[in-house]
């Protein structure tokens, strides 16, 4: 019933979020103010009923170096996709024709924050979080990472190879983030930091989603396999490969910090075994 109870209450905490956001989405400055707002009540929110339901100090959310590690985790974030870029770029994939629209940029920061935060404290910090204490660090990794990008298969022009390709960099990358730091604020960080370059920053589709309305007027082109067609860059070959290095140098930290969990076996079978 603790999994059950959390699931709902982040889950209702995200439909309150969009309401809220959707009610202001006319204004890019409100739609900023309340995102950061909705994304602190989430926090929080998470917080109590985590606190209430399993009768813990929230440590995967501890206020000690929140702001550092939301921080330099929101630049790696950002630091990732423009390194996608630059090659789809190089490749000749990713063109900029003028200037964007700064109103743009600030909506996208106050949605993508809600995105980042809910999604986080969902996927990483409910989901994750309770099939690895049952099953252990790599079923949760592959079994989360696959729910995770075929939630994605409902968005705009959705492919399954588009669903593979966020299972690895969100499943897979950020899954390895909190295993390596046992911390919500760094995957939160860099689901931040990934989003807000595609979308606020080089004004691309993010998974699937037109949200090209960011700093710059641009545009991508080519092979799906290089530049991702209409899914966004996320698609790209290279931002599998960056993003799936990025899980493996995570997932080395956080087997020198003895962070692994090892596989589980249900208790039957473990039971039958025995006998």
């Amino acid at each position: 019933m603790t999994f059950i109870w959390q699931l709902l209450a982040v889950v209702a905490i995200s439909f309150l979020g969009s309401l809220a956001v959707g009610t202001v989405e006319s204004s890019p400055w409100l739609t900023f103010v309340v995102g950061l707002l909705v994304a602190a009540g989430a926090v929080l929110g998470y917080r109590w009923v985590v606190g209430r339901t399993e009768r813990r100090a929230v440590d995967e959310l501890g206020p000690a170096r929140a702001g550092r590690a939301v921080g330099w985790s929101t630049l790696l974030g950002l630091g990732l996709f423009g390194l996608v870029i630059a090659i789809i770029a190089a490749l000749g994939g990713y063109h900029v024709s003028g200037d964007g629209s700064f109103s743009g940029f600030v909506w996208l920061l106050g949605f993508m924050a809600v995105v980042a935060v809910v999604e986080e404290l969902l996927f990483r910090g409910v989901l994750f979080r309770h099939v690895e204490r049952w099953f252990g660090t790599w079923v949760a990794l592959v079994g989360t990472g696959l729910v995770f990008g075929m939630a994605h298969l409902f968005n705009p022009h959705a492919t399954w190879w588009g669903a593979i390709a966020i299972a690895v960099e969100a499943g897979g990358m950020l899954g390895a983030a909190y295993v390596a730091t046992r911390r919500l604020w760094v995957p939160i960080g860099l689901h931040l930091g990934w989003n807000v370059a595609g979308s606020a920053i080089f004004s691309t589709a993010v998974s699937g989603n037109d949200t090209r309305q960011g700093l710059v007027d641009a545009t991508t082109s080519g092979p799906t396999i290089i530049a991702g067609g209409q899914f966004g860059p996320e698609a790209s070959l290279f931002a599998v490969l960056l993003c799936l290095g990025a899980a493996v140098v995570f997932l080395r930290v956080a087997a020198r910090r003895g962070n692994l969990v090892p596989l589980r076996l249900p208790r039957r079978a473990t039971g039958s075994l025995a006998r």
